[in-house]
């Protein structure tokens, strides 16, 4: 009996599973200043300043600012602010609106991502498996709204619920989380559900620890991924892999202990 055969829901992570950066972040920024008249700031100033300004924000107003009913694009541009100030660009009011403008709709639209080729292929696979879909990411609203489906990953054809921190309050690595995709789910058992994803502290152990299986992805070869698979965790390097492992019949005992 294969692996797939237990199952009756999958739940995948977004990034660095299903889709990836195209590009560095300095691009984008440097667009939205030069579309103003300014100088492009430096690309690893602008890195270092938004990894802090995020940071920061994240921990002030979790999951987008859902707690605090904070709106989505006034928490983006408290952190895009601060992050050009942290670079040490500082602009007045008027200047630093037009740049935010471009930068927000830039990371709301498809530009910035591109799609691992084996993403759609494998969510409808699974769906056509009878599997239940569902997506599970700490991303805000225009996640489920404009991105993934602008990227041809849309719900009804690839996917069948989304559960993402800056919607329902809850982020990784938070257990609540995957409680939350298996309520979504229709209330199924743990054990017959799933979670695919590439970061063990955020998609693996929590995952795991609500009574799920759970499988990593090592798209980028990471030097983590050998510490991951000493801990007894099936790592993979991508879902066509993933497709395979799912309907090996000699895997029945790796999902027992898993």
């Amino acid at each position: 009996m294969s692996i797939l055969s237990k199952l009756r829901c999958i739940t995948v992570d977004v990034t660095g599973t299903l889709i990836a950066y195209k590009g560095e972040l300095g691009d984008y920024y440097c667009m939205a200043a030069k579309a103003v008249g300014l100088p492009c700031p430096d690309y690893r100033r602008m890195h270092e300043g938004f990894k802090a300004a995020y940071t920061d924000m994240a921990k002030r107003y979790p999951c987008f600012g859902h707690a605090a009913k904070l709106p989505n694009i006034d928490w983006w541009r408290s952190c895009v602010k601060d992050s050009f100030i942290r670079a040490g660009y500082e602009y007045d009011d008027e200047t630093f609106e037009k740049v935010f403008k471009r930068i927000y709709s830039s990371f709301g639209s498809s530009a910035p991502y591109s799609v691992f080729l084996d993403s759609q292929p494998f969510l409808r696979w699974a769906r056509q498996k009878g599997l239940i879909v569902g997506i599970v990411s700490n991303a805000e609203y225009r996640y489920q709204d404009v991105i993934l489906p602008a990227l041809g990953l849309n719900r009804g054809l690839e996917w069948d619920f989304g559960v993402f921190s800056g919607i329902v309050g809850v982020e990784k690595p938070d257990p609540r989380i995957y409680q939350i995709a298996l309520e979504k789910a229709g209330n199924i058992n743990p054990s017959e559900a799933l979670h695919i994803g590439d970061s063990m502290r955020k998609d693996y152990l929590p995952a795991r620890s609500v009574g799920m299986h759970a499988l990593l992805l090592d798209r980028f070869k990471t030097p983590d991924a050998e510490t991951w698979r000493k801990s007894g965790a099936i790592v993979l390097p991508d879902l066509v892999a993933a497709r395979e492992w799912l309907t090996k019949e000699e895997n029945t005992a790796a999902m027992q202990q898993n």
